[in-house]
């Protein structure tokens, strides 16, 4: 099977379900800001030397991609197994409760950078709200399940903690603004 069909070339796109669309769609321009996410974070695994933050970012791609697979469906109620999961967000919590625990408080802004790693979550996380800006775009026009905006919220603050513990673990200190 080729990887081109040729029937994107008029600026449509088939949607889950067969119904085409506007490649510049609500629809189209949340599962591909969700969708951009998913590389982002694979990057964030593929730089981690951590096993268990390996397996975390990994779950994230897979709650993420079941996130992709319902905003990707036409009209109807998608499979429950392209959900995701009820606990994602217990599982998000549990994990910035951890990293926070060996962190200072925050009392300022910090400007992104520090380390590479760091400086790839920041971007990771301004991508999750631009996905998270789009579906919300969506929800005001068609049904859209509220797990997946609390998803990307919950997620964003998840890579938020995440860009400052491997700043710390790296040595680096966080740049604060405004600065002195």
């Amino acid at each position: 099977m080729k990887i081109y069909t040729l029937t994107g070339d008029d600026g449509t796109t088939s949607l889950s379900g067969g119904k085409r669309v506007s490649k510049d769609s609500l629809r189209v321009e949340a599962y591909g800001s969700v969708d951009e996410l998913i590389a982002w974070t694979g990057l964030l695994r593929d730089l981690s030397s951590k096993l268990e933050r390996k397996d975390i970012l990994l779950y994230i791609q897979d709650q993420l991609m079941r996130c992709a697979a319902v905003l990707a469906r036409d009209h109807g109620t998608p499979d429950e197994k392209d959900f995701p999961e009820e606990s994602c967000l217990a599982i998000l919590e549990k994990e910035i409760d951890k990293m926070e625990e060996s962190l200072p408080s925050l009392r300022n802004f910090i400007l992104p950078g520090g380390n590479v790693l760091a400086s790839y979550c920041h971007i990771a996380r301004c991508v999750c709200r631009r996905a998270e800006r789009r579906v919300i775009s969506l929800k005001h026009a068609e049904h859209v399940p509220d797990l997946l905006n609390k998803l990307l919220n919950r997620l964003s603050d998840f890579l938020f903690v995440l860009s400052r513990t491997v700043l710390y673990e790296s040595g680096n200190q966080e740049v604060k603004w405004p600065l002195p």
